[in-house]
């Protein structure tokens, strides 16, 4: 009899186990779990006349967010005041130069003399080999970047700033090959011409001699 009653509760309790509640018995403080959706750009009730979504409060930026604090016309200031901060390594020219080949080629070139994919639809961009901006300090080529310049949209969006950087030595890259100097030559195993004539851009002495430039600019890493 005993046995027969102890069976008959543990058929109970395994049978209330099994069984699936779809809905809990009791729901404590529903309002947390069926809060009123109200959309972003609709009308706050509790604050008539705002905006559900709130502005930021003045003065602050998102964690990990560092303003630019250069306006458009301060190219000079930049100039001054911004210096790259990344090693001219192997690594960081592979990178300027991947990004270069992703946002700059369709304007500028696969050289940097401004032959890019857009001539002659469009109006031909200015020259990065030209010796105006050579002579441009890092920090201006980055200001342009971020900023705009003339007809060239800024690409603050598109670019890390970090990457912004590593293009800079990528342009650098650029200039000294398409310059080579005669140490650059002799590293390339080709005779510094004397005569004042240039090579074609595209002939095997020219191409060496830019490879050889780019070895220099990284320190001599392949």
């Amino acid at each position: 009899m005993v046995f027969a009653a102890g069976a008959s509760v543990a058929l109970v309790l395994a049978a209330g186990c099994s069984h699936r509640k779809e809905t809990p018995a009791l729901e404590y403080m529903p309002n947390m779990a069926y809060s009123p959706a109200i959309k972003a750009q609709n009308e706050d009730p509790m604050h008539p006349g705002m905006s559900a979504m709130r502005p930021p409060v003045p003065g602050t930026v998102p964690r990990g967010f560092t303003p630019y604090r250069y306006e458009s016309g301060d190219s000079l200031l930049a100039q001054r005041e911004l210096t790259n901060p990344l090693p001219r390594t192997a690594d960081v020219l592979g990178r300027g130069q991947r990004v270069f080949m992703t946002y700059c080629v369709v304007c500028h070139g696969p050289k940097g003399d401004g032959q890019g994919y857009i001539v002659p639809k469009f109006p031909m961009p200015p020259s990065l080999l030209s010796q105006k901006v050579s002579a441009w300090p890092d920090g201006r080529i980055y200001h342009i970047v971020t900023r705009g310049q003339n007809l060239m949209p800024n690409y603050a969006s598109q670019i890390l700033p970090e990457d912004r950087w590593a293009v800079i030595h990528y342009v650098r890259a650029l200039e000294r090959a398409a310059h080579p100097e005669a140490q650059d030559l002799r590293a390339a195993g080709i005779a510094p011409d004397t005569t004042g004539s240039a090579a074609p851009a595209d002939s095997a002495a020219a191409r060496g001699a830019r490879n050889a430039a780019t070895r220099r600019a990284t320190g001599g890493k392949p």
